[in-house]
């Protein structure tokens, strides 16, 4: 009878010794056989679509192409793979992108070498693995659903507070040094994120959310 061949795994993290670390836990296992090792996103592309992976441990936080654009783009070119976000991070929005992106498991990099061992096995076969942490991020994301304004970005807020005092949009383009258009873009934007109608309607809701100083 023949024995079940080895699960392909690859490692993508910006830092060596990390990568380095989990090639020797690798070496551990006979059921699990590193075929590569990339130290950037786009490397990871090349050598996924070249070695086809069954598994691919991913770093989430790495300069350039991160780890959610990295696993997009991997399970594009190498469809079968599974990828296990393997991060230092817990927050609800890592975890959040990183599922969306296609990772079939979140670890933080504290776990133990069986652990991990057990869930490149599970993400072979299809079975998702979270760590108790990101389980709880993601139930804190369904059940507390983001404050009125949180999306806004950082000049957004400067074109809300200048609405909150009552300028309009000549006045707010004179002030921030950017064009009418610019700033009918910005209020648009605000009016979507709030999810309001009309500048009043946004006003109001951030005087009564403080979402800018006043």
């Amino acid at each position: 009878m023949n024995e079940a061949k080895p699960i392909r795994v690859m490692i993508v993290d910006d830092h060596a010794v990390v990568r380095s670390g989990l090639s020797a836990f690798l070496l551990a296992y006979d059921d699990l056989e590193l075929v590569a090792e990339a130290g950037s996103g786009p490397e990871a592309v090349r050598l996924a679509e070249r070695t086809k992976p069954d598994v691919v441990l991913m770093d989430l936080v790495m300069p350039g192409m991160d780890g959610a654009a990295t696993t997009r783009a991997v399970r594009e070119v190498c469809p079968s793979a599974q990828v296990i976000a393997l991060t230092s991070f817990k927050e609800q929005d890592l975890v959040q992108g990183a599922l969306a992106a296609g990772a079939i498991g979140y670890l933080l990099k504290n776990l133990s070498a069986d652990e991990l061992a057990a869930a490149i096995r599970s993400a072979r076969a299809g079975r998702p693995t979270l760590a108790p942490e990101a389980a709880q991020a993601l139930i804190h994301a369904a059940t507390h659903p983001p404050e009125p304004g949180s999306d806004l970005t950082e000049r957004e807020r400067e074109v809300l507070a200048l609405m909150v005092k009552g300028l309009n949009n000549v006045e707010i383009a004179d002030r921030l040094v950017v064009s009418r258009s610019t700033v009918k873009v910005h209020v648009s934007n605000i009016l979507s994120k709030l999810g309001v109608s009309s500048r009043t309607e946004a006003v109001a809701l951030a005087v009564e959310h403080k979402l800018v100083a006043v």
